[in-house]
């Protein structure tokens, strides 16, 4: 376990699961698996008086508000259908919960959640969601500059493919923070906040 402590105010980043991407193939873990575990910590959190983020994807119906940038892979453009960008309602339902609209990869760029999470004078943040390599590795990386401490639960994402998924949590997320199953978590979680 490389996990060393968890900062009085800690903060639960959900990133991403909402219908139209929770039902998606994933690996290694699947997408309920994901969720059960992301609904563990956020029930772990609130219990403790700690913030949890939900954080959705989500486009105009003309795709205005989507990254306008020139790609080798492009996005699709296709018009999704109604309600994939629907947090699920295992996550909802709670008024104390942060509600994040993103139209990026990171939940930290062109959102207001930096100025949630400081106003609430939060220095740490766990992620998970889907997908590992996209939504959850760009928040990671823009936390990590931005200050904050990162902690990543590792069985509680996902990506297309084993392999993108193992690279974000071998090569990338050790640079950037810590790294840790959702049992190792949530033992330190209750040995730093009771």
């Amino acid at each position: 376990m490389s996990l060393t402590t968890l900062d009085p105010r800690t903060a639960l980043v959900v990133i991403d699961l909402q219908h139209g991407i929770v039902g998606s193939p994933t690996q290694p873990h699947s997408g309920a698996d994901v969720l059960s575990r992301s609904v563990e910590l956020a029930e772990a959190f609130r219990a403790r008086n700690l913030p949890v983020v939900l954080v959705r994807v989500s486009f105009a119906p003309d795709f205005s508000d989507a990254m306008p940038g020139r790609t080798e892979q492009q996005g699709g453009g296709a018009a999704f259908p109604e309600g994939w960008d629907v947090i699920v309602d295992e996550l909802t339902g709670h008024a104390g919960d942060i509600q994040v609209t993103k139209h990026n990869w990171s939940a930290l760029f062109g959102t207001d959640l930096d100025v949630q999470l400081r106003r609430r004078g939060v220095t740490q943040i766990v992620l998970t969601g889907i997908a590992t390599s996209i939504g959850v590795e760009s928040t990671a990386r823009d936390a990590y500059a931005m200050g904050y401490h990162v902690t990543l639960a590792t069985d509680a994402m996902a990506d297309r493919d084993a392999a993108t998924h193992a690279h974000s949590v071998e090569k990338i997320f050790p640079r950037l923070g810590e790294t840790g199953t959702t049992a190792e978590i949530l033992e330190l979680l209750a040995k730093t906040h009771g």
